[in-house]
């Protein structure tokens, strides 16, 4: 690889596959998009002729054997992304999935053993990490600004109209997707796990309120941590108009930090018992994003081309999306059985 751009093909060509194809393009010095594939050729075609006339398959087998590039990009439902990871890995490529990692444990073990087993990478697109604003929240706890943490609130009010279910039939299914927590709220979810550390509980209660699908468009979630801190997770699909908070606050005993807007892009609080040089780059953290994706899939693509070349860590890997999908699925334990869970 080394001389010469790496190169990505993708695995699903729907909405997600956009913000992939533009971060490649933001980082056509080092990095090319290769071949792409969709079982419906149309959009196949169409995400060729985006990407420049690249090589478009119906199938990934196919595409697989063609071979020509690095690493594969899986843009597929949820509940897919072991089961297309697990061929890219043993055909020898490094793997890249969307978040969630999967929909389940066990086939995401087996994509976890399957890429140690090929000696490929396996990167979870978790790219809220990377987010200005949540850069300094992070630093702020790393050097222990905060003093002991008691609290964290993190909210995620959205929208998803009944006929974004509709047009995809996989959406808000429980074999393909599941719900807000699962699929919206994942990133937050992984924030949550990422700036808390180790749990020890999850209490929750989900519902479907108001939109016809299997999963639940709504929920909030208590979560005490091993450190004894507390959060409380809350989402929903169904705010009218349009989105309205992605947010999250941290409190401790020295320090109180606020993240916010529609997609954690704006620090709307950012109070510490010391005042310290870095403070002076809160003004300039904030943001004004396109979509609740914000501009993050470039930067996280700027890590993976980081990581390939041996010259970073990754930021999320495929244990770190175990963790986060690990957390989600004791959310939807407790919510059906009615009882604590650890996850």
């Amino acid at each position: 690889m080394e001389g010469r751009r790496l190169r990505f093909a993708i695995v699903g060509c729907g909405r997600i596959s956009g913000y992939h194809l533009d971060a490649l393009a933001a980082n056509r010095e080092e990095a090319e998009v290769a071949a792409v594939c969709d079982v419906v050729a149309d959009r196949a075609q169409a995400a060729s002729v985006r990407a420049g006339g690249v090589p478009w398959f119906t199938s990934q087998a196919d595409m697989l054997a063609a071979g020509g590039f690095d690493a594969v990009s899986i843009c597929t439902p949820s509940g897919l992304h072991p089961e297309h990871g697990i061929a890219a890995a043993e055909a020898g490529f490094h793997v890249v999935s969307e978040k969630p990692l999967g929909i389940d444990l066990a086939r995401v073990d087996r994509l976890i053993d399957t890429c140690d087993r090929q000696g490929v990478r396996l990167f979870t697109v978790l790219q809220n990490r990377l987010n200005p604003t949540v850069e300094l929240l992070r630093r702020a706890l790393d050097k222990g600004r905060f003093g002991r943490h008691c609290f964290m609130q993190v909210n995620v009010f959205w929208t998803r109209p009944q006929d974004y279910y509709d047009e995809a039939p996989w959406r808000g299914t429980w074999s393909l997707d599941g719900g807000a927590f699962m699929n919206q709220a994942s990133h937050y979810v992984d924030l949550a796990q990422w700036l808390g550390g180790d749990i020890s509980e999850v209490v929750a209660l989900t519902g479907t309120l108001g939109r016809k699908i299997e999963a639940e468009d709504t929920g909030a979630a208590v979560v005490r941590f091993d450190s004894g801190m507390i959060a409380t997770l809350n989402v929903t699909m169904l705010v009218y108009p349009k989105n309205l908070e992605g947010s999250i606050t941290l409190m401790g005993l020295q320090g109180t930090a606020r993240v916010g807007g529609i997609a954690l892009n704006r620090i709307e609080q950012w109070d510490f018992d010391r005042y310290r040089d870095e403070d002076r780059e809160v003004r300039e953290a904030g943001y004004t994003p396109p979509t609740v994706y914000g501009h993050g899939h470039s930067g996280y693509y700027r890590n993976v081309i980081e990581v390939l070349r041996g010259r970073a860590a990754p930021s999320s890997d495929g244990r770190e999306g175990r963790r986060s999908l690990a957390l989600i699925l004791a959310i939807y334990q407790s919510a059906k059985e009615g009882r604590p869970v650890k996850p």
